[in-house]
Protein backbone atom coordinates (compact mmCIF):
# COMPACT_ATOMS: atom_id res chain seq x y z
CA UNK A 1 0.00 0.00 0.00
CA UNK A 2 2.79 2.44 0.94
CA UNK A 3 4.53 1.68 -2.34
CA UNK A 4 1.40 2.61 -4.30
CA UNK A 5 1.02 5.83 -2.28
CA UNK A 6 4.65 6.78 -2.92
CA UNK A 7 4.19 6.15 -6.64
CA UNK A 8 1.06 8.30 -6.58
CA UNK A 9 2.78 11.32 -5.05
CA UNK A 10 6.29 10.68 -6.38
CA UNK A 11 5.81 8.83 -9.68
CA UNK A 12 8.88 7.14 -11.09
CA UNK A 13 10.10 8.25 -14.50
CA UNK A 14 11.70 6.37 -17.37
CA UNK A 15 15.52 6.43 -17.36
CA UNK A 16 15.46 7.01 -21.11
CA UNK A 17 12.75 9.58 -21.85
CA UNK A 18 11.60 10.89 -18.43
CA UNK A 19 7.95 9.91 -19.02
CA UNK A 20 6.12 8.47 -16.01
CA UNK A 21 6.38 4.71 -15.70
CA UNK A 22 3.24 2.58 -15.63
CA UNK A 23 2.72 0.14 -12.77
CA UNK A 24 4.04 -2.79 -14.85
CA UNK A 25 7.14 -0.92 -16.08
CA UNK A 26 10.49 -0.85 -14.31
CA UNK A 27 13.20 1.80 -14.92
CA UNK A 28 12.69 1.81 -18.72
CA UNK A 29 9.29 2.40 -20.33
CA UNK A 30 7.90 0.07 -22.98
CA UNK A 31 8.26 2.74 -25.68
CA UNK A 32 11.99 3.17 -24.98
CA UNK A 33 12.53 -0.59 -24.87
CA UNK A 34 11.21 -0.74 -28.42
CA UNK A 35 13.25 2.25 -29.59
CA UNK A 36 16.62 1.37 -28.01
CA UNK A 37 19.01 0.30 -30.80
CA UNK A 38 20.05 -3.31 -30.15
CA UNK A 39 23.27 -4.78 -31.55
CA UNK A 40 22.20 -8.46 -31.64
CA UNK A 41 25.89 -9.29 -31.15
CA UNK A 42 25.02 -12.52 -29.36
CA UNK A 43 23.66 -13.82 -32.67
CA UNK A 44 26.77 -12.87 -34.68
CA UNK A 45 29.94 -14.91 -34.20
CA UNK A 46 32.49 -12.37 -35.48
CA UNK A 47 30.64 -9.20 -34.55
CA UNK A 48 31.91 -5.62 -34.26
CA UNK A 49 33.42 -6.06 -30.81
CA UNK A 50 35.26 -9.20 -31.82
CA UNK A 51 36.61 -7.36 -34.88
CA UNK A 52 37.51 -4.27 -32.82
CA UNK A 53 39.93 -6.25 -30.68
CA UNK A 54 41.27 -8.44 -33.47
CA UNK A 55 45.06 -8.26 -33.40
CA UNK A 56 45.02 -6.38 -30.08
CA UNK A 57 44.11 -9.12 -27.60
CA UNK A 58 43.21 -12.80 -28.05
CA UNK A 59 39.48 -12.49 -27.42
CA UNK A 60 37.30 -15.57 -26.97
CA UNK A 61 33.99 -13.72 -27.21
CA UNK A 62 32.72 -10.16 -27.23
CA UNK A 63 29.32 -8.46 -27.29
CA UNK A 64 27.29 -5.43 -26.20
CA UNK A 65 23.54 -5.16 -25.80
CA UNK A 66 22.91 -1.60 -27.06
CA UNK A 67 24.34 0.88 -29.53
CA UNK A 68 25.31 4.18 -27.92
CA UNK A 69 24.46 7.35 -29.87
CA UNK A 70 24.99 10.92 -28.72
CA UNK A 71 21.78 12.48 -27.38
CA UNK A 72 20.05 9.11 -27.63
CA UNK A 73 18.11 7.03 -25.11
CA UNK A 74 21.14 4.91 -24.22
CA UNK A 75 23.31 7.96 -23.52
CA UNK A 76 20.64 9.28 -21.16
CA UNK A 77 20.47 5.94 -19.36
CA UNK A 78 24.25 5.60 -19.06
CA UNK A 79 24.58 9.17 -17.76
CA UNK A 80 22.04 8.52 -15.02
CA UNK A 81 23.67 5.22 -14.14
CA UNK A 82 27.19 6.64 -13.99
CA UNK A 83 26.68 10.09 -12.50
CA UNK A 84 23.20 10.32 -10.96
CA UNK A 85 23.18 7.30 -8.65
CA UNK A 86 20.64 5.26 -10.62
CA UNK A 87 22.29 1.90 -9.93
CA UNK A 88 19.02 0.10 -10.67
CA UNK A 89 19.60 0.78 -14.38
CA UNK A 90 22.56 -1.61 -14.37
CA UNK A 91 20.47 -4.29 -12.69
CA UNK A 92 17.67 -3.97 -15.26
CA UNK A 93 20.17 -4.17 -18.14
CA UNK A 94 21.78 -7.18 -16.47
CA UNK A 95 18.43 -8.96 -16.31
CA UNK A 96 17.71 -8.05 -19.93
CA UNK A 97 21.08 -9.17 -21.30
CA UNK A 98 21.31 -12.35 -19.21
CA UNK A 99 18.25 -13.66 -21.07
CA UNK A 100 20.12 -13.21 -24.36
CA UNK A 101 23.46 -14.52 -23.12
CA UNK A 102 22.31 -17.64 -21.28
CA UNK A 103 22.27 -19.66 -24.51
CA UNK A 104 25.69 -18.47 -25.75
CA UNK A 105 27.68 -21.69 -25.59
CA UNK A 106 31.14 -20.22 -24.99
CA UNK A 107 29.91 -18.24 -21.97
CA UNK A 108 29.01 -21.49 -20.23
CA UNK A 109 32.76 -21.95 -19.74
CA UNK A 110 33.29 -18.63 -17.93
CA UNK A 111 34.89 -18.98 -14.49
CA UNK A 112 34.65 -15.40 -13.18
CA UNK A 113 32.91 -12.14 -14.05
CA UNK A 114 35.36 -9.25 -13.64
CA UNK A 115 34.26 -5.58 -13.65
CA UNK A 116 36.47 -2.80 -15.00
CA UNK A 117 37.59 -1.36 -11.65
CA UNK A 118 37.50 2.18 -10.34
CA UNK A 119 40.40 3.59 -8.34
CA UNK A 120 39.62 3.70 -4.60
CA UNK A 121 39.59 7.51 -4.73
CA UNK A 122 37.12 7.55 -7.65
CA UNK A 123 35.00 4.91 -5.93
CA UNK A 124 34.84 7.07 -2.82
CA UNK A 125 33.92 10.14 -4.90
CA UNK A 126 31.15 8.37 -6.81
CA UNK A 127 30.06 6.00 -4.07
CA UNK A 128 29.70 2.98 -6.35
CA UNK A 129 31.07 1.29 -9.45
CA UNK A 130 28.48 1.80 -12.19
CA UNK A 131 29.00 -1.72 -13.60
CA UNK A 132 28.54 -3.52 -10.26
CA UNK A 133 24.78 -3.94 -10.49
CA UNK A 134 25.08 -5.15 -14.08
CA UNK A 135 27.83 -7.61 -13.16
CA UNK A 136 26.19 -8.99 -10.05
CA UNK A 137 22.92 -9.50 -11.90
CA UNK A 138 24.71 -11.38 -14.68
CA UNK A 139 26.47 -13.38 -11.97
CA UNK A 140 23.19 -14.36 -10.35
CA UNK A 141 21.32 -15.15 -13.57
CA UNK A 142 24.17 -16.99 -15.33
CA UNK A 143 25.44 -18.60 -12.11
CA UNK A 144 29.01 -17.36 -12.55
CA UNK A 145 31.05 -15.98 -9.61
CA UNK A 146 31.56 -12.20 -9.51
CA UNK A 147 35.07 -11.07 -8.49
CA UNK A 148 35.84 -7.36 -8.04
CA UNK A 149 39.15 -7.92 -6.21
CA UNK A 150 41.26 -9.71 -8.82
CA UNK A 151 41.70 -6.76 -11.20
CA UNK A 152 42.50 -3.35 -9.73
CA UNK A 153 43.36 0.15 -10.86
CA UNK A 154 46.82 1.26 -9.74
CA UNK A 155 46.63 4.92 -10.68
CA UNK A 156 44.03 7.62 -10.22
CA UNK A 157 43.56 9.33 -13.57
CA UNK A 158 41.41 12.18 -14.79
CA UNK A 159 38.59 11.37 -17.19
CA UNK A 160 39.81 9.91 -20.47
CA UNK A 161 36.80 10.81 -22.61
CA UNK A 162 38.42 13.83 -24.31
CA UNK A 163 41.77 12.20 -25.06
CA UNK A 164 42.43 10.87 -28.52
CA UNK A 165 42.93 7.15 -29.08
CA UNK A 166 46.73 7.20 -28.81
CA UNK A 167 46.63 9.47 -25.77
CA UNK A 168 44.19 7.19 -23.99
CA UNK A 169 46.17 4.06 -24.79
CA UNK A 170 49.42 5.62 -23.59
CA UNK A 171 47.91 6.58 -20.22
CA UNK A 172 45.67 3.59 -19.64
CA UNK A 173 48.34 0.96 -20.43
CA UNK A 174 50.00 1.67 -17.07
CA UNK A 175 46.85 1.87 -14.95
CA UNK A 176 45.66 -1.70 -14.27
CA UNK A 177 47.14 -4.76 -12.59
CA UNK A 178 46.04 -8.08 -11.08
CA UNK A 179 46.42 -9.70 -7.67
CA UNK A 180 46.05 -13.38 -8.50
CA UNK A 181 46.66 -16.75 -6.88
CA UNK A 182 47.26 -20.22 -8.28
CA UNK A 183 43.53 -20.94 -8.30
CA UNK A 184 43.17 -18.22 -10.98
CA UNK A 185 45.45 -20.07 -13.41
CA UNK A 186 43.81 -21.58 -16.53
CA UNK A 187 40.58 -19.63 -16.04
CA UNK A 188 38.23 -17.92 -18.47
CA UNK A 189 37.38 -14.36 -17.38
CA UNK A 190 34.37 -12.34 -18.53
CA UNK A 191 35.40 -8.67 -18.40
CA UNK A 192 32.46 -6.26 -18.20
CA UNK A 193 32.06 -2.50 -18.69
CA UNK A 194 29.34 0.07 -19.32
CA UNK A 195 30.17 1.66 -22.71
CA UNK A 196 32.83 0.54 -25.18
CA UNK A 197 34.30 3.45 -27.14
CA UNK A 198 37.93 3.12 -28.34
CA UNK A 199 38.48 -0.12 -26.44
CA UNK A 200 41.68 1.17 -24.79
CA UNK A 201 40.46 0.59 -21.23
CA UNK A 202 39.23 -2.92 -21.94
CA UNK A 203 42.42 -3.75 -23.82
CA UNK A 204 44.54 -2.60 -20.86
CA UNK A 205 42.39 -4.59 -18.42
CA UNK A 206 42.66 -7.65 -20.65
CA UNK A 207 46.45 -7.34 -20.84
CA UNK A 208 46.59 -7.22 -17.04
CA UNK A 209 44.42 -10.35 -16.78
CA UNK A 210 46.55 -12.10 -19.39
CA UNK A 211 49.45 -11.98 -16.93
CA UNK A 212 47.67 -14.90 -15.27
CA UNK A 213 48.99 -18.19 -16.71
CA UNK A 214 46.76 -19.58 -19.48
CA UNK A 215 44.04 -16.98 -18.91
CA UNK A 216 41.26 -16.55 -21.47
CA UNK A 217 39.33 -13.31 -21.95
CA UNK A 218 35.79 -12.53 -23.08
CA UNK A 219 34.16 -9.10 -22.99
CA UNK A 220 30.53 -8.04 -22.46
CA UNK A 221 29.40 -4.39 -22.29
CA UNK A 222 26.06 -2.75 -21.77
CA UNK A 223 26.59 -0.57 -24.84
CA UNK A 224 29.08 0.32 -27.54
CA UNK A 225 29.63 3.63 -29.30
CA UNK A 226 28.25 3.60 -32.84
CA UNK A 227 28.47 6.23 -35.57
Amino acid sequence: MWKHLLNLFFPKSCAGCESFLLSNEKVICTQCRHEIPLTNHHKIEENEIFQKFYGRIPLEYGSALFYFHKKGIVQEMMHKLKYKGHEEIGEVIGNWYSEELKDVEILKNIDYIIPVPLHKKRLKERGYNQVEGFGKTLSSKLEIPYDDQLLYRKLYTKTQTKKDLLGRADVISTVFDVDFAENHHNKHFLLIDDVLTTGSTLEACSRALLKIPNAKISIVCMAMSHN
